[in-house]
């Protein structure tokens, strides 16, 4: 038991003037406060309070000790007290993948440090999916599905895996009407993925899984992105990353009845119930706001779920 919590225990047993009457109000039995008395009493090497059927009175030592500890707590709930109230400082490192991290956490962060004028955020953009211990963060942006670990996540909505291509592509080449005929199209590809490249598609009796020999490879979702504007192929990428092409009629969205499951996006940090404040007020800053966006909450025919 927390030595605390034995003296808090001693404290509302000489005021309550009974067992019973102190475990009534610490909401706990009445033999765990008998335990807890009897383990001080242990600790001290001293009888604190005599108890008899009939009264309950405090030693010499008990009602000394009482005075100090009734001091100690006082300076306890001070202490933690003012550790709430004072205003968060220091620095929070997050990371985010490159693309999510420029067009909605750089954002966020910005109205948490107008809301936290004392703080500093370091955002360190990605797209590898960063150690935060070995790396020295306290929050990520992650998206698709977290390995077994301790971190604490909270899903703040999903992507969609979508196939994109420019009107005048298709125009040229003609629109895939299932996934097998993507084997007569160019296509552009993540050269940071490892062997074999494939797309994998759901049907209606089984995955259907397209081998890929892609025209051209890129590292940088931008250079993919500009590429397909082009006319240069056909390029898988995540919906949040496509959502403004396809609204302003830039890109056209393939397959869409192929899709695969959607991928979550999760907000992780270092599991622990002690997380700072500084950290649970970013953690919680930047949840809301991503919860609020629509880009990553729409299903495939472009409606916002929640």
């Amino acid at each position: 038991m927390d030595r605390l919590d034995e003296l808090s225990i001693l404290v509302t047993v000489i005021d309550e003037g009974s067992l019973a009457a102190a475990a009534r109000r610490l909401h706990r039995s009445a033999p765990a406060i008998t335990r807890a008395l009897n383990a001080l009493e242990d600790r001290v090497g001293a009888r604190l309070v005599e108890r008899t059927t009939r009264r309950l009175s405090p030693t010499e030592q008990g009602l000394n000790l009482v005075e100090r500890a009734r001091s100690l707590l006082a300076d306890y709930d001070t202490a933690t007290h003012n550790a709430a109230v004072e205003p968060l400082r220091g620095l929070v490192r997050v990371t985010a993948p490159v693309q999510f991290g420029r067009r909605h956490v750089a954002s966020l962060v910005n109205s948490f440090l107008d809301a936290y004028p004392a703080l500093q955020v370091e955002l360190v953009l990605n797209d590898r999916n960063l150690d935060l211990l070995d790396e020295g963060l306290d929050v990520a942006v992650r998206i698709g599905a977290l390995p077994d670990s301790s971190l604490l996540a909270r899903r703040v909505g999903e992507v969609t895996q979508v196939l994109v291509a420019s009107p005048a592509y298709l125009a040229q080449r003609g629109t895939p009407a299932k996934p097998g005929d993507l084997a007569g199209h160019d296509t552009i590809c993540s050269s940071l993925r490892s062997r074999p490249r494939e797309w994998r598609f759901e049907t209606a009796r089984r995955d259907t899984i397209v081998r890929l020999s892609p025209r051209l490879l890129v590292n940088e979702v931008e250079a993919q992105l500009a590429a397909v504007r082009a006319g240069r192929g056909i390029a898988r990428l995540l919906s949040y990353q496509v959502a403004p092409d396809l609204d302003a009629g830039l890109l056209v969205r393939l397959l869409a009845e192929y899709e695969p499951p959607p991928l979550p996006v999760q907000l992780v940090a270092l599991g622990s119930r002690h997380m700072s404040p500084k950290v649970r007020a970013f953690f919680d800053h930047v949840a809301q706001g991503l919860l609020a966006l629509p880009v990553i909450h729409r299903d495939g025919r472009g409606q916002v779920h929640r």
